[in-house]
């Protein structure tokens, strides 16, 4: 894995030949993102809770979230209900956790503020 960071990568551009990361590959990937994201205990999906106001500010966050992960071509699973977003990241193909997720969830941070 190089050293660009992750917000400076694309999705797409990492091809079909990605697989679940270690643990110990994850570890620096952590550095690059919120705090609050992490995996879940099965190892297979990375993910965030968000808390907002209302639900129209939470609705504009899934929709923020939606251009992004379009443009990305990489697709979270989003539970959104009044005031909370739940976003968990995986790649399927590899069923669990590949650079494409950390890739994804750094520019999701972006859109935060």
């Amino acid at each position: 894995m190089d050293k660009t960071s992750l917000i400076e990568k694309n999705c797409t551009s990492l091809g079909e030949s990605v697989s679940p990361l270690t643990p110990e590959e994850q570890a620096p990937l952590f550095d690059q993102l919120n705090e609050e994201w992490g995996i879940t205990e099965d190892g297979i999906w990375l993910e965030r809770e968000y808390e907002f106001e209302n639900f129209v500010q939470a609705l504009s966050f899934v929709n923020k979230v939606g251009e992004v992960a379009e443009s990305e071509q990489h697709h979270p699973d989003i539970s959104f209900t009044w005031g909370l977003v739940i976003l968990s990241l995986s790649t399927h193909d590899v069923e669990g956790v590949s650079e494409k997720d950390f890739i994804l969830a750094a520019k999701i941070d972006q859109i935060e503020s």
